[in-house]
């Protein structure tokens, strides 16, 4: 795996893209973002102008004789009233704010872990063979959280911040322009010194940081999955000593960031003593003058306090900003990464009727490599016809069927099937319609019922069982404690290797697709269970094209054709019975060490008897 260390990027990349990404989805509901900012900032108005009437009071107060002065008595009750509607009206302003940024936030998170999801679905199988999926699922919810905490900084925290910045600013200014002057460019110094630490100083360090957050959980990911070998081996002690590598990178990385964004708060912090100072200075200064009231003096120390408490959070928002950001970078990321096959713009549906496969001067080849697998590739598999694929390991048989259920683009020529193009028409279409067992059937943790109806979800109990009956499953399925309910475990662990080929095969059945593939259906699999398995696919066969990729030849002898592939290309065709009376042909070579292995081993069993 690459080192997370060696994928850079610059801070201001990041922060335009993953910007850019969130407003995109701000856009999809307009009416309740500006309803957040509006709200927010009504809020933040109504804190500017607090002080202004808080030095009305004290003015109104301390004039002389203020008790029975009756214009003193009634400053005193308009700023009083003021104030308090400036309270009321702030407190109802920010309640509307958050009501509106939870539907807002709750909609977004929604839509992104979807969209996500959708995507994941969608991209190829490469994609999905080079990539962890614990990781994923940590990019994907570490971002939809980190979204609820950039909105928040953005417009019930940020943005009103700012706004009570400039009001401050440009209040004083109106009053005293030394004040406002004073006020003005401290506040900026604050700001830039702030963005520049934490774009250029602290988000590099994040984003390594979250980078070996996701290596951790693909690692925890991966050695869970595959507890059943860890157990095998008495590998505990190994694994955890694995994850204890990346554990101490994790932390050696994530320690630099937290020491990183406590040096910021530091500089914050000394920062907001100097701008205290300079505004507790000029304002002394003024009084001293006698240019300014007890009730100006107060309106700036109200002010000035107010404001000494938004810049503060205006370092922990932007701070927050910047986490957030950082921990967003890698869903967005996944969000822009191409699926790799795509349908093409308004690609119709496949419509199958016969099931007539063929491969016209197909060439491929593997990513960058020079050498195709496949070049010019003519071939024909007509409807109805049973068509073995075999030879050497590397020969090309699985990457052939990967090539039908178009996991894969050619790079040259055309695959047709009915005579339609699969590269222009819906993928999900044409995998609909063609039924594959794998060698090592992959299953749901879920009930036996739903993963053989997976293949037709609207499939009533009947037409399971059916399937199941036909598939030779129904007696083992009925042998369990909770029948066809019984929960199979991740990935099926819970059954055998045959057991798990027939629910397979019972899914195949159902779904009745007029395209068959078996990919070394029972390679792997006892003499008994093979019998079975052989027998159900017999049955399934029947009617439909069928293309099987066997490395035990016992398994293609009925077959109406055999392919006998080396190095990507047709180096034999016939029947059985034809291939193995070619002389010095490859298939009889296969077939004749197949024979003796079997007999050498027979011969085995007999001397251990």
């Amino acid at each position: 795996m690459t080192e997370p260390d060696n994928q850079p990027d610059s801070g201001g990349q990041t922060f335009r893209k993953v910007l850019g990404f969130t407003f995109r989805h701000w856009s999809r509901q307009p009416v309740r973002v500006a309803a957040v900012a509006l709200a927010s900032l009504f809020g933040a108005l109504a804190d500017v102008l607090t002080p202004h009437y808080a030095g009305q009071l004290v003015d109104a107060l301390s004039r002389d004789g203020a008790a029975g002065n009756a214009a003193a008595w009634h400053a005193a009750v308009v700023a009083f009233w003021a104030l308090t509607a400036l309270g009321l009206g702030g407190t109802i302003m920010r309640q509307a704010a958050y009501r509106n940024i939870i539907a807002l936030t709750l909609r977004m998170m929604s839509e992104i872990a979807t969209h996500a999801f959708h995507r994941v679905q969608r991209f190829s199988t490469d994609w999905h063979a080079n990539s962890f999926a614990g990781s994923t699922v940590r990019k994907v919810t570490r971002g939809m959280w980190a979204l609820d905490l950039l909105n928040d900084t953005l417009l019930v925290a940020l943005f009103p911040s700012l706004i009570m910045l400039v009001g401050s600013t440009v209040l004083l200014a109106l009053q005293w322009h030394v004040m406002g002057l004073v006020v003005g460019l401290g506040s900026a110094m604050y700001l830039g010194i702030t963005v520049s630490l934490s774009l250029f100083y602290v988000a590099p360090s994040a984003r390594l940081a979250n980078q070996w957050d996701t290596r951790m959980g693909g690692a925890l990911a991966d050695a869970i999955s595959c507890n059943a070998v860890v157990k095998a081996f008495g590998a505990e002690a190994r694994e955890e000593a694995r994850l204890a590598r990346v554990v101490s990178k994790w932390s050696s990385r994530t320690r630099r960031t937290w020491r990183r964004g406590t040096l910021n708060g530091g500089v914050q912090g000394a920062l907001l003593v100097g701008m205290q100072a300079a505004i507790l200075g000029a304002a002394l200064l003024l009084w001293a003058r006698g240019l300014a009231s007890v009730g100006d003096i107060t309106f700036a120390l109200t002010l000035f306090f107010l404001l000494k408490g938004y810049l503060r959070d205006v370092g922990m928002h932007v701070r927050n900003l910047q986490r957030s950001v950082n921990d967003m970078e890698e869903l967005v990321t996944l969000d822009a990464a191409p699926l790799g096959i795509e349908d093409e713009p308004d690609a119709p549906p496949i419509v199958i009727d016969q099931g007539d496969i063929r491969f016209e001067n197909m060439t491929f080849r593997y990513g960058a490599d020079e050498r195709a697998l496949y070049e010019n590739l003519t071939l024909r598999i007509a409807p109805g016809e049973r068509v073995g694929l075999v030879g050497h390991s590397g020969s090309g048989k699985t990457t052939l069927i990967k090539l039908i259920q178009r996991l894969y683009d050619v790079t040259g020529g055309r695959i047709t099937i009915d005579g339609q193009d699969i590269a222009r028409v819906q993928q999900a279409s044409l995998r609909s319609q063609i039924a594959i067992v794998q060698q090592e059937p992959v299953l749901f943790h879920r009930s036996l019922a739903e993963n053989i109806a997976y293949a037709r979800p609207g499939a009533t109990h009947a037409e399971i069982e059916r399937a199941a009956r036909l598939a030779s499953a129904h007696d083992f399925i009925m042998a369990l404690p909770h029948g066809y309910d019984t929960l199979v475990g991740e990935r099926g662990v819970k059954l055998s290797g045959g057991e798990r080929q027939r629910v397979a095969i019972a899914r195949a059945f159902l779904a009745n697709a007029p395209i068959l593939i078996f990919d070394e259906a029972t390679s792997s699999l006892d003499s008994e269970s093979e019998v079975l398995i052989q027998q159900a696919m017999e049955r399934l066969m029947e009617g439909r094209t069928t293309v099987v990729v066997a490395h035990r030849l016992s398994t293609v002898r009925a077959l109406d054709r055999l392919l006998v592939l080396e190095r990507g290309r047709v180096a034999e065709e016939g029947t059985h019975d034809a291939l193995v009376r070619r002389e010095n042909g490859l298939y009889r070579r296969l077939f004749e060490r197949q024979a003796l292995e079997l007999t050498k081993g027979l011969a085995d069993d007999v001397i251990l008897r």
